[in-house]
């Protein structure tokens, strides 16, 4: 059973990964490959609103205290809270207790380093080999040796002050009315808390977590009730979260979705006009629209683009020396700020950007988006479609009818059993039926 996808372990909780007995040794792998001979030896734990959250967390404390290093809890907070408090508290890792935008059922761990950036694939690999072994995990301290677990009860007040603290001082949201879907997550009381406190009026929706109502038609994937509550408010803008608040997507005041390319273009020229994007370039994934490439051309910007995963966003940044990067799908990476993709931080730098400017339509408009169709096929398990030739034979006939006119994309889901198409073009009609094609020839062939 392989442990660690593309954003840290993932699964069906009480099955494979997310057994309570797999955590356990979970726990225990990760502090012995973590655990310093001097120091504090410290990790913090933050978690969603999932109702299985709270027998992850305990597992996870259980295995980390019995190879001798400590744990503070501080219960739901967004992922960058985690890296935000990790390196704010010099802790040696944090851990976020997560499975994103997946629904209640699902759960996933995910690791953060000292610095606050996602552990190194080599120290994943060498906690998955621990987890596997035999008798990797027999040693293990006694008596005063192992380790304690404690609660840091103001973690969401610290979180609230910094996101406040990325905006200069003085500069104030009076006047503005926002909606805010927390999607019953992790941000439920930091994002309207955030505004409120800087002079917006806020109307909260989705931010009575229960425990299974997590990302339930609600949140960054579905964005249908922001988009009526936005419009009948007569609010200036919505702001949508996943579960772990780690993505932020928005509407603006017509209701229309502003999706993070968008968003990405729109920040990006506000660094450049104020001197603060590095290089003048902005990272983002092979996924980002034609049209964000057209958009930040002629506005002196150049775009970088990587493989799908906030994970590789952020690896480009730091080889090349940049500040702003992120994917489509609204994980926003501002370096100056934070380490990973901060969906409250993201919302708080485009109120800044909007307070300063006109309509958020007007501006959003300026950006003129290539017809894109995103489509999942689900699948019995992940797996790469390299070996399988009816598929590669497929898509290469898409790329020589879409030549010239536009692009396709077809990869394995990094966190999910499913292959993601994406086609996008000058021509709606012709993308929709390459996408159909793509999709039956993929469900066919992996069915």
């Amino acid at each position: 059973m392989k442990l660690f996808g593309t954003d840290g372990i993932r699964g069906k909780v009480n099955s494979e990964a997310m057994r309570p007995e797999t955590v356990l040794r979970v726990g225990m792998a990760a502090a012995k490959v973590l655990k310093k001979k001097h120091g504090r030896n410290l990790v913090l734990i933050g978690k969603d609103t999932r109702l299985s959250g709270y027998m992850i967390e305990s597992a996870l404390t259980s295995g980390i205290c019995s190879m001798g290093m400590n744990v503070i809890l501080v219960g739901p907070v967004p992922t960058p809270g985690v890296a935000y408090l990790t390196r704010a508290l010099r802790l040696d890792a944090g851990i976020v207790i997560s499975a994103s935008h997946n629904p209640f059922q699902d759960n996933g761990i995910k690791f953060f380093s000292h610095d606050g950036f996602k552990l190194p694939e080599a120290l994943e690999s060498e906690i998955e080999v621990l987890v596997h072994s035999e008798g990797g995990l027999m040693e293990r301290p006694q008596g005063a040796g192992i380790g304690k677990a404690v609660r840091l009860d103001d973690a969401t007040g610290r979180c609230i002050e910094y996101i406040k603290s990325t905006i200069p001082r003085g500069v104030d949201f009076e006047g503005l009315k926002i909606v805010v879907d927390c999607a019953n997550g992790a941000a439920y009381k930091i994002t309207p808390w955030v505004f409120r406190e800087l002079g917006a009026e806020v109307i909260a929706i989705n931010d009575k977590p229960n425990g299974i109502n997590i990302n339930d038609n609600c949140g960054s994937l579905y964005m249908d009730r922001l988009r009526e509550e936005v419009v009948s408010a007569g609010a200036d803008v919505g702001i949508a979260h996943d579960g772990d608040a780690d993505r932020t997507l928005f509407c603006d005041e017509k209701g229309d979705i502003v999706d993070g390319d968008k968003a990405m273009g729109l920040l990006a020229v506000g660094l450049k006009e104020t001197g603060h994007l590095m290089n003048d370039t902005l990272v983002s994934t092979v996924m980002s629209n034609l049209g964000l490439e057209h958009y930040l051309q002629s506005r002196g910007i150049k775009l970088v683009r990587t493989s799908v995963g906030d994970r590789y966003v952020v690896e480009k940044m730091r080889e090349g020396g940049y500040n702003f990067g992120g994917e489509q799908s609204g994980h926003i990476v501002f370096f100056d700020h934070n380490t990973t993709g901060d969906g409250p931080i993201t919302a708080i730098q485009m109120m800044h950007l909007l307070k300063k400017r006109r309509k958020f339509s007007d501006l959003a408009g300026e950006i003129k988006m290539y017809p894109q169709i995103l489509e999942n096929v689900a699948v019995g398990k992940r797996r790469s479609i390299d070996s399988i030739p009816a598929v590669t034979q497929a898509v290469e006939k898409v790329r020589r009818d879409l030549e010239g006119r536009g692009r396709i994309l077809v990869r394995p889901s990094g966190t999910e059993p499913k292959i993601r198409i994406m086609v996008e073009g000058d021509d709606q009609r012709l993308i929709k039926e390459c996408a159909e094609y793509i999709s039956k020839i993929i469900a066919d062939s992996l069915s």
